[in-house]
C-alpha cells in the first residue's frame, strides 16, 4: 500500500505493553497502518480540527490511543465502547495516557519496575514514555463507556468513527447482519459530515445501504474502507 500520511520510522514507542497497556487476547492494529488509515478519514471529513473521534469496537483502546498521539492537536474529545468491561477498564487507562498526568503516572509505574526488578525493557519503556510526552500535542478528553454497538448507542454525534470489526468475525459476531446492525446504528447516531473508517476481513460482505464508499484498498486478509454517510437512507427506507 502507498502510504501518504504516515511515513516509514520507528514507532517502537507505541508498542503494546511498553508504555501503551495491552488487552489479553485482542490483537493489536498495525502504528502505521492505523494512523494511515485516519489520516486518509480526516481528509475525507470537512472537519479539520475540535473533532470528536469514536471507536465502537475499542477493545483496549489501543488504536484510538495511537491516533490520539499522531493527530491530537486535531482531536477535542475521544469516545471508546466495548460489550466487555474489562475492555473498557483497559481502554480508560490508556486514553488517560492522552493527557501530562496519565503519562506520568504511568512512568512513575515504570520506574517502580525497574527499581523493583531492574529489567533494561521496563528502563526501555521509561525512555518511551518521555518521547511520547513530548509528542503529546495537547491534552485529549476521552470517555469510555461499555456497549453493544448491534443495539444501542449514545447520541454523540462523532466526526470520524474508526474501527476495527474484532478478529472473531463471523463466530463472535453471529454472522454479517450484526455488522450490517452496527453499521445502521452508527448511521444513527452520525451527523451528515461524518466519516466512517471500517476495517475488516476482506472475505467478509457487508450491505452499505447506509453509507457510501469513498476508498477501499486491501492490505493481506484484512481490507479497510472509508465511507461518508448516506443522508438519503432515511428517505429510501420509507418511501
Amino acid at each position: 500500500m502507498n502510504y501518504i500520511f504516515c511515513p516509514a520510522g520507528n514507532y517502537e514507542d507505541f508498542a503494546s505493553g511498553r508504555v501503551i497497556y495491552g488487552a489479553k487476547g485482542i490483537p493489536n492494529f498495525p502504528v502505521r497502518l492505523i494512523a494511515e488509515i485516519f489520516g486518509r478519514a480526516l481528509k475525507a471529513s470537512g472537519k479539520k480540527d475540535r473533532l470528536y473521534v469514536y471507536d465502537p469496537c475499542c477493545g483496549g483502546a489501543y488504536s484510538l490511543t495511537i491516533i490520539g498521539f499522531f493527530y491530537g492537536k486535531s482531536i477535542e474529545k475521544m469516545y471508546a465502547s466495548d460489550i466487555s468491561e474489562d475492555m473498557v477498564l483497559c481502554a480508560r487507562r490508556n486514553l488517560k495516557l492522552l493527557t501530562y498526568d496519565g503519562l506520568d503516572e504511568r512512568r512513575l509505574e515504570l520506574e517502580n519496575l525497574y527499581t523493583e526488578h531492574g529489567k533494561d525493557s521496563h528502563l526501555e519503556a521509561i525512555g518511551s514514555a518521555d518521547r511520547l510526552r513530548l509528542k503529546l500535542d495537547g491534552e485529549i478528553a476521552s470517555e469510555a463507556f461499555v456497549a453493544d454497538c448491534t443495539k444501542m448507542l449514545p447520541d454523540i454525534k462523532p466526526d470520524i468513527i474508526i474501527t476495527d470489526i474484532p478478529y472473531g468475525n463471523l463466530v463472535d459476531w453471529g454472522g454479517e447482519g450484526e455488522i450490517n446492525a452496527m453499521l445502521r446504528k452508527l448511521w444513527e447516531i452520525s451527523g451528515d459530515d461524518t466519516i466512517l473508517a471500517v476495517s475488516m476481513d476482506k472475505s467478509q460482505k457487508v450491505i452499505y445501504d447506509c453509507w457510501k464508499r469513498i476508498e477501499k484498498q486491501n492490505i493481506g486478509k484484512r481490507r479497510f474502507e472509508i465511507l461518508s454517510k448516506n443522508t438519503c437512507y432515511r428517505l429510501e427506507k420509507t418511501t
